[in-house]
């Protein structure tokens, strides 16, 4: 494979639907990162990711995985990337150490053994049907197997959904191990905020198909925040100066993009950090 500085490159991408269209959506993904791609359920997060993986075709726009198109070149890319989905894609009669021969059969990098260690890491029984497995094990099953054919990109369409905390930390601290290889990404769309706070490099907002936030986590926690003031106050807020409002009970909220100049320039209104859940609402 090309040297690649990018393992996603999503440009003018749009799919349209009865009701619904993915509209221009553009972004990158740099090699060795983690994106977390945010959005409400029908944002559009699973149609971009099925147009990624070419399982939808889109109408117009490019898709580059690892510098090759992902049409042109389906084969070579797919064979260095594994998907995780919320369901189980499995036939669910099959156990593991059957599933491992289909798999070997389908990747020339299947590594039998690394699969096995995955089944011990996370306790998974290699005789049990699939349908005799929880949701947290059918989840632990799709991973093991994304990451045991050397995959360079792992994209997953809200594989946490439905967790609870201690399986999702467990999985976590996989992703953090797994990104050990700089050549390695993740490509993680949830609407679970808390999760991408812990370990996201990189953070994209869609809504209604179209993306309207995409950047480092860490630069837009540092610089977005929330100007807080009551309804009086609020009078002499510019509405130029904010990108989000909410009222409570107490007063008003405003998202603001830059939260130093908001609070040099509204110096007796309280201005706070923010977090990715609450910029998600403000946004949408």
């Amino acid at each position: 494979m090309q040297d690649f500085e990018y393992a996603i490159e999503v440009n003018n991408l749009t799919k349209k639907y009865d009701g619904f269209t993915l509209d221009n959506v553009s972004f990158k993904v740099p090699k060795g990162s983690i994106m977390g791609f945010i959005g409400q359920n029908g944002a559009g997060k699973s149609t971009t990711i099925n147009a990624i993986l070419n399982i939808v075709k889109r109408d117009e726009g490019e898709i580059k995985l690892f510098g090759l198109d992902n049409l042109k070149n389906e084969t070579e890319v797919k064979e260095n990337l594994a998907a995780v989905f919320d369901e189980l894609p499995f036939n669910e009669d099959l156990n593991a150490k059957i599933l491992s021969k289909v798999m070997s059969d389908i990747y020339k990098n299947w590594d039998e053994k690394v699969f096995f260690n995955y089944l011990d890491i996370f306790s998974l029984p290699s005789k049990k049907a699939f349908k005799k497995f929880s949701k947290g094990m059918k989840m632990k099953l799709q991973i093991a197997v994304a990451l045991s054919h050397h995959a360079k990109l792992l994209i997953m369409d809200e594989a946490t959904t439905g967790l609870d905390p201690v399986v999702r930390n467990e999985i976590l601290d996989i992703f953090m191990e797994y990104l050990q290889d700089e050549n390695n990404t993740i490509f993680m769309s949830t609407h679970i905020t808390s999760d991408l706070e812990k370990i996201a490099d990189m953070v994209t907002f869609i809504d209604k198909g179209k993306i309207i936030l995409s950047g480092y986590k860490d630069e837009i926690l540092d610089n977005y925040g929330i100007i807080k003031c009551g309804k009086a106050e609020f009078e002499s807020v510019d509405s130029a100066d904010y990108i989000g409002i909410r009222h409570t009970d107490y007063g008003v909220e405003m998202l603001v993009a830059d939260r130093r100049k908001a609070a040099e320039k509204y110096t007796d209104m309280v201005v706070d950090k923010t977090t990715l859940d609450e910029i998600m609402v403000f946004l949408v």
